[in-house]
């Protein structure tokens, strides 16, 4: 009986243990110099380390006097069941990039995780699961222990901290296999990350979670819409990974983003503001989404690149934005001539009758348009039925402009082939109105500018098209193919 009750109570003992968070083995330190104030961040990770500290980083911790030292131990897709493989075999698997402190960057083939890890006293450590699985707790209760244990006594810095990296879900339209884990539904791949990540937390003696995949939530909450990915997964660049990055340095930094002077080329002031803020939110709320509702546009300020419009384009054009509807509802978020939101929308209000094919092949006005914008129109019939329809005008509305600011838009249109006078009127009202007329008929030369429009208290300008006096047409033709928009 003795033998059978000591039986019982350690398998009492083990199924306690086995319910119990794992605790921080014993650590092997090797002496190291004394800490100098710099953050060494090592990912265990695949590309969606990759996309968070690669690029922006170290510039967001240099504006703020801070030094770091970032590591990645990169396979691309890696698991965590890949890394414990990796352990176990002492593996020189991994592609080693680092940048120390200057800023230079190095890339080591072939490098072990134990080697990585000896390489550094480092004060943080990251541990993720491969993006398809990071909502699947089962596959992080089967490797993140094991991983832990390998890791943890072989860190050099006994107050090291560990992290978990919470990564982020797929774009609405990914085509990613892994999507089918999720229905193909962002929110429940979201909500599946968010819960398998605060699971795993309780796993083993885990410090910190790092909340991207919440900041990139909340960053489409804004006008820059599901537009934080390249492919459907990985982050865009550079606005999406500079939001991670934010993400990144808040957490590691203990410091507020919003506000730190670096900005990365090519991004506009409007998106810097987009990304600190949806960082910044996510540590506030690191487990759910923040709408933001002061990043829907109208962030003011000049505009420091035209914004381009393409109306009619059956492709869309590099640095152009292809209205790509003539229907009423239509609506899109505007970008620049070199990429960056502006905070500008423009919703069409009242339709146009459809699309006109004949303009254009070539040619020669300051609006530089490739082929695939001049040839193409929206237009309207405002005297007489077109395909069951009278159309006497169409409308526009251009939102979150700048209400101390005056604007000057720049028109053109084409309908080839003809000899009547298609004389399209453009009435551009804001505060004041400002009323422009071109004659459309075999136009490739032409432009008209509605200067100084000064957008109403709310930030709006309002753009109607319609025939002109001089239209001869007798079904009164009138055509839109692009347009520029620049703030004075």
């Amino acid at each position: 009986m003795k033998f059978i009750y000591n039986i019982i109570s350690f398998l009492t003992l083990i199924l306690v243990m086995s319910c119990q968070k794992m605790e921080r083995p014993v650590m092997n330190i090797i002496p190291d110099p004394e800490y100098d104030g710099t953050i060494r961040v090592l990912a265990i990770g695949n590309s969606f380390s990759e996309d968070a500290i690669e690029t922006h980083l170290y510039d967001l911790a240099k504006a703020n006097g801070q030094k770091i030292i970032i590591g990645n131990l990169y396979i691309g897709g890696a698991t965590l069941e890949q890394h414990v493989n990796n352990v176990k075999a002492n593996a020189g698997a991994y592609s080693f990039r680092k940048i120390d402190v200057e800023g230079n960057k190095t890339t080591v083939a072939n490098t072990s995780i134990a080697t990585a890890l000896a390489s550094e006293n480092w004060t943080h450590i990251s541990f993720q699961q491969e993006s398809s699985n990071s909502g699947k707790f089962d596959s992080w209760s089967a490797s993140l222990a094991e991983l832990y244990n390998y890791v943890a006594p072989r860190a050099k810095n006994e107050n090291v901290k560990f992290i978990l990296h919470q990564t982020w879900a797929y774009a609405k339209n990914s085509t990613h296999t892994g999507f089918d884990n999720y229905n193909k539904d962002q929110m429940q791949m979201y909500t599946a990350i968010v819960d398998a990540v605060n699971k795993a937390k309780e796993l083993v003696d885990i410090d910190m979670i790092i909340p991207a995949g919440t900041a990139i939530q909340n960053g489409r909450t804004s006008v820059v819409e599901d537009n934080f990915t390249r492919d459907g997964y990985h982050l865009s660049m550079p606005l999406g990974r500079y939001l991670a990055a934010c993400t990144w340095y808040e957490s590691l930094m203990g410091t507020n983003v919003i506000g730190n002077s670096y900005k990365p080329q090519g991004l506009s002031d409007f998106e810097v503001a987009i990304a600190q803020n949806a960082a910044h939110l996510a540590l506030q709320k690191p487990n759910e989404v923040t709408p933001m509702t002061d990043f829907q546009g109208g962030a003011g300020g000049p505009l420091t690149s035209s914004v381009l419009l393409d109306f009619g384009n059956n492709a869309a054009a590099d640095h152009w934005n292809q209205i790509n509807s003539f229907l009423a509802g239509t609506s899109i978020n505007l970008k620049d001539s070199i990429g960056s939101y502006v905070g500008i929308k423009l919703t069409i209000t009242e339709r146009f009758n459809g699309v006109n094919t004949d303009g254009p092949t070539t040619s020669t006005t300051p609006l530089n348009m490739p082929s695939t914008v001049s040839r193409y129109s929206y237009f309207g019939n405002s005297k007489g039925n077109f395909g069951g329809m009278i159309i006497t005008q169409s409308k526009f509305e251009l939102t979150g402009l700048d209400k101390d600011l005056n604007y000057d838009i720049t028109y053109f249109g084409s309908r080839g082939n003809v000899t009547d006078n298609r004389e399209t009127k453009f009435i551009s009202s804001g505060t004041n109105e400002v009323v422009v007329r071109l004659n459309t008929s075999n136009n490739s030369t032409n432009t008209v500018v509605a200067k100084d429009i000064k957008p109403d208290s709310s930030g709006n300008i309002t753009v109607t098209v319609t025939s002109g006096e001089n239209n001869t047409n007798g079904s009164g033709f009138y055509y839109l193919s692009a347009a520029r928009l620049i703030s004075k």
